[in-house]
């Protein structure tokens, strides 16, 4: 049932529809690749400051956070890196709600390969496409939107709640982490990733790392005088491929185990060598492997620490000249979603009232920002968002009507869990 009062909230997410595409194409538009995330930070923190939400810049501190558990290593400084936060009713009496989206996008290379450029948004049969229209620029502007059109309905928000737009989701986790740790929290949090219009019931946890081996250059009129790095690093992907084995077929616990392959190795990068007639002197591989949850991030390092020194006994040109492994990025354990909160059972109802009918659960291979609520303070909450195709690939686009139905579902949500005024 939509009451009354939630049927103008309703009239008026449609009335803002269009804003709401708007403002996406103009983050699709900035391209915030890692380390290029100041474009989209601007357009967003222009459009809160328009929506009467005013925004808050929250920086990434590296020293205080290095030593959290949750913080992921990286080879980069965070002098002029942050996210921005909109805090309603801070110290307010009433349940807390947190709206989280993530603003940085992974490269799209080659641009050759999509219909037209990844940073110039179109929208066709439907859809709209662009790096970043589902991963996730159109569930950024649908949360915030979500606020702004039940004010627009002609109400007010009395209860806490936080709008936080955030960097490095897609690598580290740092800046959904910096946000918990300057105290933006609360007792439910929604994350609008592109799984569709589905409860998100848990995640399996992320590591990266990186090899790095060496070679002995020579010039190619004699090979065999020199020990060439690229080859002595495929060498070892094998080894890897075995971990990647073993945790599918002894850790698939449910409710995994209703999966094929749900841990994933992906080797993301390579790079080695310097000249096509020259024996390589170095090479450099850079992965990334998913494992189940409960398995802590220390235990998948070892692992994978183990199987490059299996590498090591086995293979004697690799003992000769011992490869380096790196632990950088994402170190995320995977967790399961508490179906039984009061959060999951309320926006389970918006959708029933919006759809008609139960909603789905969705067990995800992957990770998303959602672990460092789980992990920081317990906090609870899930994924719920638009119908996408693509993301992380080629022509990544967005189906329009899925943003339109998120922006009620969020909107309809605020007005259930928080206590509304006129």
């Amino acid at each position: 049932m939509i009451a009354e009062h939630e049927g103008r909230i309703l009239e008026a997410c449609d009335a803002l529809f269009p804003e709401v595409i708007d403002f996406t194409r103009a983050m699709i538009g900035q391209y915030p690749v890692l380390h290029r995330e100041q474009g989209v930070l601007n357009v967003v923190e222009e459009r809160l400051a328009a929506l009467d939400l005013p925004p808050q810049k929250v920086s990434i501190d590296a020293e205080r956070l290095g030593s959290h558990p949750l913080f992921a290593p990286v080879e980069w400084g965070y002098e002029n890196k942050y996210n921005l936060v909109s805090a309603l009713n801070p110290g307010a009496p009433g349940r807390t709600l947190v709206l989280n989206g993530h603003l940085d996008v992974v490269p799209a290379e080659p641009f050759d390969m999509w219909r037209r450029p990844p940073p110039e948004p179109y929208e066709e049969d439907g859809w709209l496409f662009g790096r970043g229209a589902g991963d996730m620029q159109s569930g950024v502007a649908a949360m915030i939107y979500a606020v702004h059109a039940v004010r627009r309905a002609g109400f007010t928000i009395r209860s806490p709640l936080t709008v936080q737009a955030v960097v490095e989701e897609e690598c580290t986790g740092n800046g959904a982490l910096a946000c918990l740790d300057a105290g933006y929290g609360g007792d439910f949090v929604l994350i609008p990733e592109p799984f569709g219009p589905q409860i998100y019931a848990g995640q399996i946890g992320v590591l990266w790392f990186r090899i790095t081996c060496r070679g002995t250059p020579a010039h190619v009129l004699d090979t065999s005088a020199g020990a060439n790095a690229i080859e002595r690093l495929q060498q070892i992907i094998p080894y890897l491929k075995a971990l990647e084995d073993e945790l599918n077929e002894h850790f698939r616990e449910p409710p995994f185990d209703s999966m094929a392959h749900p841990f994933n190795l992906n080797i993301g990068g390579i790079a080695g060598g310097n000249w096509p007639s020259s024996v390589p002197a170095h090479a450099q591989l850079e992965g990334r492997i998913g494992f189940p949850p409960g398995m802590s991030a220390s235990d998948i390092m070892q692992r994978v620490s183990d199987r490059v020194e299996q590498a090591v006994r086995e293979l004697p040109g690799l003992a000769a000249e011992r490869p380096t492994l790196r632990f950088h990025g994402f170190r995320s354990e995977g967790h399961l979603v508490d179906l039984g909160d009061p959060g999951i059972a309320m926006l389970s109802q918006c959708h029933f009232s919006l759809l008609d009918e139960e909603p789905g659960l969705h067990y995800a291979t992957c990770t998303t920002d959602l672990r460092a609520f789980h992990f920081y303070r317990r906090i609870a909450g899930t994924c719920y968002g638009p119908v996408a195709q693509r993301i992380h690939g080629i022509d990544e686009c967005v189906n329009l009507e899925s943003v339109r139905h998120t922006l009620k579902t969020y909107a309809l949500f605020i007005a259930r869990w928080c206590e509304l005024g006129e």
